[in-house]
C-alpha cells in the first residue's frame, strides 16, 4: 500500500464519485450519506501520509510513484510529496470533507450532480499538490476549472453565472501564459539534452539566459498570481465568493487559492531562480503585495456584504504570503507557506459561520443583522474565535503566519515590513467592526429573532478548523519542521550561499541534523 499511497489518496474521491453516479437521483439522502462517507474516507486514507512521512529523509520527494504515460512527449505518470505538498493534501481532505458534510440541508436540487462535482474536484485538487511531472501537473490543473464553475454556476446565488464565467475565464487566461512559458523550458531542455522531459528535476537542469528566464518567469508567476489571488488579478474572487455556495466559498478560500501559493514555490521560483531573484522582479512583486494587503484591507472596511467583506479580506491575508516568499529567505517562504494553510483554515471558518445564518435567513446584508448574540449564544462564541484567528490573535494560527512572514521581510527590507502592519491593523478594524455590527447590542431586525443555534451537525463541522487553528497558534514547531527542508531546497536555488553568509545551519546539511538532534 506505501508504495502506491499517492494513487490511493487522490483516486478514492473518484471512486466515490463513480459510485453516486450509479444511485438513483432522487435518493437524496442516501446520495448525501455515500458522499459524505466517501469524503470522510478519503481523509482517513490520507492519514497515514502524516505518520509515514520522514522528517529526516535527504530524499527530497517520498512515496514516489513514476512510469512512463506519454513517451513520445516524455510526460509521465510521475507522482510525489515533500513537506510543502503534504501540509497542502492534508488541508485539501480536511476542508473538503467539512465542505461536503456542511451542504447536507444547503442543497436540495440537482443533488447527485452537486456531490458529484465536488468529489470529481477534490481528486483534481490532490492530484495537482502531488505532480511532480509539469505536464500532468497542467492537466490537473485545469480539470479542476471544470467542477468549481458548474458549482458557482449552478448551485450559486443571483449573478452565479456572471461570477462563474468571470472565474472561469480569468483563471483560463492564466493557464495559456502558463502553457507557453512551461513549452518553452520544455523546448529549451530538449534542445540542450537531446531527451523531452516535464519532470521536475530534468527541468531545474536546464540553463536558460537571464532574459529568457524573465519572460518565463511571469508566464508561470501571472498564471499563479491570478489563482492567488494578487492584485490587480483579483477582481474574479469577489464576485466568486459573493455568489458561490457557501461549500464552495469554503473550498475555494480553503484550497484553490493555495494552488497559486503552490505553484510559485514549486514552480516559478525554483525553475527559474535568477529570474526570480532579479531586483526588479522582486521589488514589483513586493509593491504589488503590499498594494494587496493595504487595497484589501481598506475595501473590507467598506463593504456591506458579510461575503465580500471576507472575498476582499483574502485579498490581503493573501498578500502577506506573496510578500514573505518574495523576500527569498527562510523565514519569509515558509512564513508565506504557513500563512496560506492558516487562511485555508481561518476563511472557510467564517464562510461556514455565515452560511449558517444565510441558510436561515437567506440574506447577506450586514444590516439585516445585530445582536446575534442575544439569539446564538455557541454561534457566537465560534465566530469570535474564528475572527480572531483571522485578525492575528496571539495564541491562534495567524499570529505565527503574519510574525514569521516580518521578520522574513524585516530581512530583506524594513520598509516593506513597516507598510505591510498596516494591513495587520487595518485587518483587526474590519473584523472588530463586523463582529460588533453583526453580534454585539440588541436585536435590531425582528426576522433575527426565529434564528436558532447552531446545531450538533454544524458544530461538528466546525470544530477540526478551530483545533488545527490552535495547534498552529500554540505549538507550531512540527509545521516548521515539516517545511524546514523543502525551504531550505527553494533558498538555495535563488541564493545558494544564504546560509554559510549568514551564518544559520542549513536544514539540507547532514551537520545540522545532528546538531539538532543533539538540542532536541
Amino acid at each position: 500500500m506505501k508504495e502506491h499511497i499517492l494513487s490511493i489518496v487522490w483516486l478514492t474521491p473518484l471512486v466515490g464519485m463513480f459510485i453516486l453516479l450509479l444511485l438513483p437521483k432522487e435518493a437524496k439522502n442516501l446520495i448525501r450519506l455515500v458522499a459524505n462517507v466517501a469524503a470522510f474516507v478519503g481523509f482517513l486514507v490520507s492519514l497515514p501520509l502524516v505518520f509515514w512521512f520522514d522528517n529526516a529523509s535527504t530524499a527530497e520527494y517520498q512515496f514516489v510513484e513514476r512510469m512512463s504515460w506519454i513517451p513520445s512527449l516524455g510526460a509521465e505518470y510521475y507522482m510525489g510529496i515533500d513537506g510543502i505538498s503534504l501540509l497542502l493534501i492534508m488541508l485539501t481532505t480536511v476542508v473538503g470533507f467539512l465542505s461536503i458534510l456542511s451542504s447536507w440541508t444547503a442543497i436540495d436540487n440537482r443533488v447527485k450532480e452537486y456531490y458529484s462535482f465536488f468529489l470529481f474536484l477534490q481528486a483534481a485538487m490532490l492530484a495537482v499538490f502531488m505532480a511532480l511531472d509539469l505536464f500532468l501537473f497542467y492537466v490537473f490543473w485545469e480539470i479542476m476549472l471544470v467542477p468549481m464553475y458548474f458549482i458557482i454556476g449552478i448551485w450559486g446565488h443571483a449573478r452565479r453565472l456572471y461570477a462563474a464565467i468571470k472565474f472561469f475565464l480569468y483563471t483560463l487566461a492564466g493557464s495559456v501564459l502558463l502553457l507557453l512559458a512551461m513549452l518553452a523550458l520544455y523546448f529549451k531542455h530538449a534542445e540542450q539534452f537531446g531527451v523531452y522531459s516535464f519532470a521536475i528535476e530534468d527541468l531545474m537542469r536546464t540553463q536558460v539566459p537571464l532574459d529568457m528566464q524573465i519572460w518565463m518567469f511571469w508566464g508561470f508567476f501571472i498564471a499563479f498570481a491570478i489563482k492567488v489571488p494578487m492584485f490587480p488579478l483579483h477582481t474574479w474572487l469577489p464576485d466568486a465568493h459573493t455568489e458561490a455556495p457557501t461549500a464552495g466559498s469554503v473550498i475555494l478560500a480553503g484550497v484553490l487559492l493555495k494552488m497559486g501559493i503552490y505553484g510559485m514555490v514549486r514552480f516559478s521560483i525554483p525553475l527559474l531562480p535568477e529570474a526570480a531573484s532579479d531586483p526588479s522582479t522582486v521589488q514589483l512583486i513586493a509593491a504589488l503585495s503590499i498594494i494587496g494587503i493595504v487595497y484589501g484591507a481598506l475595501v473590507s472596511l467598506m463593504q456591506k456584504n458579510w461575503k465580500k467583506l471576507i472575498a476582499y479580506s483574502s485579498v490581503s491575508h493573501l498578500g502577506f504570503c506573496t510578500l514573505g516568499i518574495i523576500a527569498l529567505n527562510p523565514n519569509g517562504i515558509a512564513g508565506g507557506i504557513l500563512q496560506g494553510i492558516n487562511h485555508g483554515l481561518s476563511t472557510p471558518l467564517l464562510f461556514l459561520v455565515i452560511g449558517i445564518v444565510y441558510e436561515q435567513r437567506h440574506a447577506l446584508e450586514i444590516a439585516d443583522y445585530g445582536g446575534l448574540a442575544n439569539r446564538m449564544p455557541v454561534y457566537t462564541v465560534i465566530f469570535l474565535i474564528s475572527m480572531l484567528a483571522s485578525m492575528g490573535m496571539p495564541g491562534l494560527n495567524g499570529f505565527i503566519g503574519e510574525f514569521t512572514i516580518l521578520r522574513g521581510v524585516f530581512e530583506h527590507d524594513p520598509m516593506w515590513a513597516a507598510f505591510a502592519v498596516l494591513g495587520i491593523v487595518l485587518g483587526a478594524a474590519y473584523l472588530l467592526w463586523l463582529f460588533q455590527r453583526t453580534m454585539l447590542g440588541p436585536l435590531t431586525n425582528p426576522k433575527n429573532e426565529t434564528l436558532r443555534d447552531m446545531n450538533p451537525r454544524e458544530i461538528c463541522v466546525m470544530l477540526p478548523l478551530i483545533a488545527w487553528c490552535f495547534w498552529i497558534g500554540l505549538y507550531p514547531k512540527q509545521h516548521f519542521e515539516i517545511l524546514d527542508k523543502p525551504v531550505a531546497r527553494i533558498v538555495e536555488r535563488v541564493d545558494p550561499e544564504y546560509y554559510s553568509r549568514n551564518g544559520i545551519p542549513n536544514p539540507l546539511n547532514e551537520g545540522a541534523q545532528v546538531a539538532k538532534l543533539v538540542q532536541d
